[in-house]
């Protein structure tokens, strides 16, 4: 069974176990995540589609870690006026460890 969520603005498909890399999500490592905004929800036979999100549908999650990803550099120049900048972003993240998908009967 796989499931479509939308988090941060991006949608993703989501199966039980999947380790999903996110925008930077409120809470503590450990602590339980519930994604209520379902798109869509498969199990192999059956599809359901929302208009726009599923009525009584949730993905479980669970935080495993909150870091910044790789730096990237951000240079800027103006030619022939001796203009430079440099600069660096890392972009926070957090892991989130898909339990489950609970689907309303």
């Amino acid at each position: 069974m796989y499931a479509v969520i939308q988090t941060g603005g991006k949608q993703y498909r989501v199966a039980r176990g999947d380790d999903l890399v996110l925008e930077k999500l409120p809470g503590k490592v450990g602590e339980t995540v519930v994604f209520d905004k379902v798109l869509m929800t498969s199990d192999g036979e059956k599809v359901e589609v929302g208009k726009p999100y599923l009525e009584n549908t949730k993905v479980m999650g669970r935080l495993k870690l909150h870091d910044k990803k790789k730096k990237i550099v951000v240079f800027k120049f103006k030619r022939r006026k001796g203009f430079r900048r440099t600069r660096g972003h890392r972009q926070a993240f957090s892991l989130v460890k898909i339990e489950g998908i609970e689907v309303a009967s």
